[in-house]
């Protein structure tokens, strides 16, 4: 991988977190314009159920953006591109697709076909 294609996911996993990082803020502020108690208990159960809805996504929206950091780092370091399994190129399409991937094609296919199996 050439410097012009580092650039180039650097720049979109930067715009993926600051993206990210908007999304997580807007969330505190909302909840905290809208924290209010209400008498009824279905209406309190049903927005304490939202609140813990949002929370588990922005959950996953944080690790996420602590993925995009070890991906960042990795480009810094020029180790990425290359399967943390195998250590084959990954595909340029397939990090089009998932800047953050860190497992070739074939990698994530056996990867995916044992969850299959351990699942039964």
């Amino acid at each position: 991988m050439n410097a012009k294609q580092r650039a180039h996911f650097r720049k979109i996993l930067e715009a993926q977190k600051s993206e990210l990082s908007k999304d997580i803020d807007r969330t505190v502020h909302t909840m905290q314009d809208e924290a209010t108690v209400f008498a009824d208990p279905n209406d309190r159960a049903s927005q304490e159920s939202d609140i813990a809805l949002e929370l588990r996504n922005r959950d996953r929206e944080r690790k996420l953006i602590k993925k995009i950091d070890e991906t960042i780092s990795e480009i810094d370091a020029g180790e990425y591109g290359y399967c943390e399994n195998c250590g084959v190129e990954i595909g340029l399409k397939r990090l089009e697709a998932r800047p953050t991937a860190t497992l070739c094609f074939d990698c994530k296919t056996l990867d995916e076909l044992r969850e299959k199996q351990l699942a039964k």
